[in-house]
């Protein structure tokens, strides 16, 4: 038996079927980042709006109005509960943005935030589990009870 040569063509066709081949396959592509969920972005909005309610209650407590501490606790008790639900990721470095105006803080503003916020608790039940559902509710309850037990003034 005669050993067989691979001709030229066979040669260089095989090369180039390599070549196509190594550079099809290139660098790995980096995963897509995964979208939120929609509960996931529900209890961040509760985060960011339960931040927002405690900075309220705060600018009133530093201006001498501390019996608002307890309503304020409270709040953050939701917040402390929330956050158990969720894991925050840090943004990628970018600019940070300027810091939201934030309205003047009154006990009728705090009556108003609470009342809105509380209404606004029913219509969150229906996408997200029974356990969040269950914190979401117990939430909404106090904010209706917030929003009645506030002093008229102090």
């Amino acid at each position: 038996m005669r050993p067989r040569h691979l001709s030229r063509r066979t040669l260089l066709a095989g090369g180039a079927a390599a070549l196509t081949a190594c550079s099809a396959s290139g660098p790995a592509e980096p995963p897509a980042r995964a979208t939120d969920s929609p509960e996931t972005l529900l209890l961040k909005e509760l985060i960011a709006e339960k931040e927002r309610t405690i900075a309220l209650y705060a600018s009133l407590i530093d201006g001498g109005k501390g019996k608002l501490v307890p309503f304020r606790d409270r709040h953050q008790a939701h917040l402390n509960e929330l956050r158990k639900h969720v894991t925050l990721t840090p943004a990628p470095s970018s600019p940070k943005p300027s810091p939201s105006v934030t309205p003047k803080a009154s006990l009728s503003r705090l009556r108003e935030v609470e009342r809105k916020a509380a209404a606004r608790r029913p219509r969150q039940l229906a996408a997200v589990s029974p356990g969040l559902a269950q914190l979401i509710a117990s939430i909404g309850a106090c904010e209706a009870a917030h929003a009645l037990a506030l002093p008229r003034s102090l």
